[in-house]
C-alpha cells in the first residue's frame, strides 16, 4: 500500500483562493452590496493572513470557509459590504491572535460589535457541560437580535456552509450537528423568511440523520423528473396564454417539494413515495410596479381560477395581510385536467425576493412606498415580542425552546382589539393567548372574553377577523389547566412562571411544617434526611415533598413510620458491618457497571463489553438499525434508533450524554420486538392470511395483534419478534403480497415530551 502524502501545491492553492475571492466580489456587485469594497479587500487580506496555517477537516485551507460564508451572506441573503466584512472575519477573534479591539481599530465600531456578537455566540454554542446548555445558548442567540439582527443572519450562513461541507466529519459529530440544525436553525431561518435556506438546512440535516431514505427519495425524484416536467408544461400552457392575453408581464417557475417535506409526508400518511401526490407547486411571478401589485396579483388569481377549478379550503391570502416575517403571496390549489391537485402561488418579483431572502430584502425596499414599511414594522413587532419573552424570569430553558420552536413554525391569524388594532397570533390560538399577547398582567387576570360581542370561555379558539375584548378580575390568578389550551410561547412561559412561584410559596409552608415535626421527633433536620424521605416516597425533588405535606397527600404518620423503620434497619446494618471482611465494600463497588468514557463505542451483542444497556421502547431498535446510546439519569444507557422520534431532541439538547453505538457482527441474535402498522381494504379472511404469513410461512412469533375495520378499510397493529432489519424486511416483503394490503410501515411510539 502506498502511504506517500501528496505534496501541497502552494501556488495552485493561492490561485484557487483568489478565484474564490473574485467570485465573492462578483456576487457582491451583482447584488448591489452597498459599502466600501476596498474594506472588503482589506478584510480578506486580514482573514487570509490570520488563517494562513489553518486547515479544515477535509484538508483544504481554512480561508475557503469564511469566503464561502461571505458569499452566502451577499448572494443568498442579500446583505451589504459590512456583513461581507464580518463574515470574512467571523472566526478570527475566536481562532487567532486578533482581538475585538484590533477589529474596532481596522474596521470601526459596527463591524467590531457584530464580530463580538458572533464570537460570543460561537463560544456559548460549543459549551455542553449542563443538560439545558444547548437550549440556554439558543436564548442567548435570540438575545443578540436586540443588538443587531445581522449576527443571526451571518450565523445562519456559517451553519449552512458547515452543513454543506460536513462529509469529512465523524458520524456521531454529523448526527449532533444535523439534529441541532433541524431543531434550532431551520425553524429560525423559516421565521426570518429565509425559505430557501430553511429548506436546504432541513434537507442537509435529513441527509445525515436518515441517509438511506434521503437517497431513496432523491433517486426517485430524479427518475420521475421528465414525467413531472411534461405534466407541468401541459398544465402551465393555458395559464401562460391567459396571462399574456391579459397584458400581464410575468415569469412562471415550478418548485419541487423538498426531500425532507416529502419524507415527513410519507411518514405522517404511512405511504410510499409513489403515493405522495403534491410533489411540486407552480409559481407565477409578476413584474409589477408597487402601486399595481395587489390589483395584478388578484387579476392573475382570477385568470388561474377561471381556467382551473380551485379548492376553497386550500386558499391562502398573504397579500392583503402579510405574515409577520413579511411573506406576501396568494396560494390556491386547483384541479388539473388530469384529475390531480396542483398548488399555484401568485406573487410579484418584490414579494418573491422577500420570500427567498427574508429580512434582508426588506432593507432593499424600505424606502419604497406601499406595504414594505408595514411588513418591516410587523417584523420589528415580532422581534419586540421575542425580547419581551426573553425577559421572562422562567428559568427552564428546555421548556422555553420547545414552546418557542412551535411558534416559529406556526401559521398565523389576524385578530382585532376593541379599538381596531391588529394582533398576529398562531393558528389555534385561544382567547387566553390573545389576553397574554396584550400584556402578561392582562392574561394573568383574565376571567373571560367577548369575541365579536358574545361571551366565550378562555379556551375559545380564535379565527382571523375576530374582534376580542378581555374581561379581567383582580382575584384571578393563572391555573395549571390553562397550559392545556394556550399555544403561544409567551402565554405558556408566564403561566409556568406564575405556577412555579405559587408552588415555591406552598413548598416554603410545607418545609416549615415538616421542620417543626422533625424537631418534635428529635430527628436531624438536614438535606440528607429530606433526600431519604423523597427516595422513600419516590419523589423527584424536596419541593414536591413539601407541597404534598401541605396538601396532606403524604401523612406525617407515614413519614414517622419510615424514619422509625430506617432507624431499626441501621442498627442491624451496624451489627452486620462489624462482621464484614476488609475489602467487601470495595468489591461490591467494583461490580457496579462503569459509565462509558467519552469516545467509547457501545457494541450491542458483544459479551466481552461489560456495559449495561436497555433498548428504548420509544423506537424498539433491532440489529441492522443505525443506533446511538443515551446516558439517562436513573435508567442507565438506553439504545435509540437514529431516526427515533425522540432522537433530534436528544441529539440537540443532550449531545454531551450521547455515546456512539453499533451492533456486534455475531450471528447469534436473540429475538427483538418491533411494531408494524398495516392498512388496506377489509376482506373476509384477511386477518387469517396475515397471521399465516407471519406464523407459518416465516416462523415469526407474534407478541400482540389488533385490527380495526371502518367503512371497508382496516388498520392493524402487530408486535412481532424478529432477528434484525433483514429479517423484518423479508417479513414486510411477504406481507405486501397479501391481497388487500396497501401500506405497511414500521411503527414508532409517540414522542416523549
Amino acid at each position: 500500500m502506498d502511504n506517500t502524502v501528496t505534496p501541497i501545491d502552494e501556488e495552485k492553492e493561492k490561485q484557487d483562493i483568489l478565484k474564490a475571492y473574485r467570485r465573492l466580489l462578483s456576487a457582491a456587485k451583482r447584488n448591489e452590496a452597498k459599502g466600501d469594497l476596498r474594506l472588503v479587500r482589506k478584510a480578506f487580506d486580514v482573514a487570509l493572513d490570520a488563517h494562513k496555517d489553518m486547515r479544515r477537516k477535509s484538508g483544504e485551507p481554512y480561508i475557503y470557509h469564511p469566503i464561502a460564508v461571505a458569499e452566502i451572506v451577499t448572494s443568498e441573503i442579500g446583505l451589504g459590504a459590512k456583513s461581507i466584512i464580518c463574515a470574512l472575519l467571523h472566526d478570527t477573534v475566536e481562532d487567532t491572535d486578533l482581538t475585538i479591539e484590533d477589529m474596532r481599530r481596522m474596521f470601526g465600531d459596527k463591524v467590531a460589535n457584530i464580530i463580538d456578537g458572533l464570537t460570543k455566540l460561537n463560544v456559548v454554542l460549543d459549551m455542553q457541560e449542563d443538560k439545558s446548555m444547548q437550549a440556554e445558548n439558543f436564548r442567548k442567540m435570540l438575545l443578540t437580535m436586540s443588538s443587531d439582527i445581522r449576527v443571526i443572519l451571518i450565523k445562519l450562513a456559517d451553519r449552512l456552509h458547515n452543513m454543506r461541507t460536513m462529509g469529512a466529519m465523524r458520524r456521531d459529530k454529523q448526527l449532533k450537528i444535523a439534529s441541532e440544525t433541524i431543531y434550532i436553525y431551520a425553524p429560525l431561518a423559516h421565521r426570518l423568511g429565509l425559505y430557501a435556506i430553511k429548506t436546504e438546512l432541513e434537507d442537509l440535516s435529513f441527509k445525515y440523520i436518515e441517509p438511506e431514505l434521503y437517497t431513496e427519495i432523491t433517486s426517485k425524484l430524479k427518475e420521475t423528473e421528465r414525467q413531472r416536467n411534461r405534466f407541468i408544461n401541459k398544465f402551465s400552457l393555458p395559464i401562460i396564454t391567459d396571462l399574456e392575453n391579459a397584458g400581464l408581464d410575468f415569469d412562471i417557475k415550478s418548485r419541487t417539494k423538498s426531500v425532507y417535506s416529502i419524507a415527513r409526508k410519507m411518514k405522517q400518511q404511512g405511504v410510499p413515495f409513489e403515493e405522495v401526490y403534491d410533489l411540486f407547486a407552480i409559481r407565477v411571478i409578476l413584474n409589477s410596479e408597487m402601486k399595481n401589485e395587489k390589483a395584478d396579483t388578484w387579476k392573475a388569481y382570477s385568470l388561474v381560477t377561471e381556467r382551473y377549478v380551485p379548492s376553497p379550503a386550500r386558499f391562502r391570502d398573504w397579500v392583503s395581510q402579510p405574515k409577520s416575517n413579511g411573506y406576501e403571496s396568494l396560494h390556491t390549489t386547483v384541479m388539473s385536467n388530469e384529475g390531480k391537485w396542483v398548488e399555484v402561488q401568485i406573487r410579484t418579483k418584490r414579494m418573491d425576493e422577500i420570500a427567498e431572502k427574508g429580512l434582508a430584502a426588506h432593507w432593499k425596499y424600505k424606502d419604497a412606498q406601499g406595504g414594505a414599511q408595514t411588513q418591516e414594522s410587523s417584523l420589528d413587532g415580532w422581534l419586540a415580542r421575542i425580547r419581551e419573552l426573553l425577559d421572562s424570569p422562567d428559568p427552564n430553558a428546555i421548556d422555553f425552546i420547545d414552546d418557542f420552536k412551535l411558534n416559529l413554525f406556526a401559521e398565523e391569524i389576524f385578530v382585532f382589539t376593541p379599538k381596531g388594532e391588529v394582533r398576529t397570533l398562531p393558528v389555534e390560538a385561544t382567547a387566553l393567548d390573545f389576553a397574554f399577547d396584550i400584556h402578561s398582567a392582562v392574561g394573568s387576570r383574565c376571567i373571560g372574553t367577548k369575541v365579536n360581542g358574545k361571551l366565550f370561555p378562555l379556551s375559545h379558539i380564535l379565527k382571523s377577523g375576530d374582534q376580542v375584548e378581555v374581561l379581567t378580575s383582580s382575584k384571578q390568578k393563572p391555573k395549571e389547566d390553562w397550559l392545556a389550551f394556550v399555544v403561544t410561547a409567551k402565554a405558556k412561559s408566564y403561566i409556568k412562571q406564575a405556577l412555579k412561584e405559587e408552588a415555591r410559596a406552598t413548598a416554603a409552608e410545607g418545609k416549615e411544617l415538616l421542620d417543626r415535626k422533625l424537631k418534635q421527633w428529635k430527628v436531624n433536620i438536614d438535606n440528607e434526611t429530606v433526600n431519604r424521605i423523597c427516595k422513600k416516597f419516590r419523589l423527584q425533588t424536596s419541593q414536591e415533598l413539601f407541597t404534598k405535606v401541605v396538601r396532606k397527600t403524604i401523612d406525617f404518620k407515614d413519614i414517622r413510620e419510615f424514619l422509625d423503620d430506617e432507624k431499626s434497619a441501621n442498627r442491624w446494618y451496624n451489627v452486620i458491618r462489624k462482621k464484614m471482611t476488609p475489602g467487601d465494600d470495595a468489591k461490591k463497588a467494583a461490580e457496579k457497571t462503569p459509565a462509558p468514557k467519552k469516545g467509547d463505542t457501545i457494541v450491542i451483542g458483544d459479551a466481552s463489553q461489560k456495559v449495561d444497556y436497555v433498548l428504548a421502547k420509544c423506537c424498539s431498535p433491532i440489529p441492522g438499525d443505525d443506533i446511538f446510546g443515551f446516558v439517562t439519569i436513573n435508567e442507565g444507557i438506553k439504545i435509540h434508533r437514529v431516526n427515533c422520534p425522540n432522537a433530534i431532541n436528544i441529539q440537540s439538547n443532550y449531545a454531551y450524554r450521547v455515546v456512539p453505538a453499533n451492533w456486534a457482527n455475531s450471528e447469534e441474535h436473540t429475538a427483538f420486538t418491533t411494531n408494524l402498522l398495516i392498512k388496506g381494504i377489509d376482506d373476509v379472511g384477511l386477518v387469517n392470511s396475515i397471521t399465516k404469513v407471519i406464523s407459518k410461512d416465516l416462523n415469526v412469533n407474534m407478541q400482540r395483534i389488533s385490527f380495526e375495520s371502518h367503512e371497508g378499510m382496516f388498520e392493524g397493529h402487530i408486535r412481532v419478534f424478529v432477528e434484525g432489519v433483514q429479517h423484518l424486511n423479508n417479513l414486510i416483503g411477504n406481507l405486501r403480497k397479501v391481497e388487500g394490503i396497501k401500506t405497511i410501515v414500521r411503527e414508532d411510539m409517540e414522542v416523549k415530551s
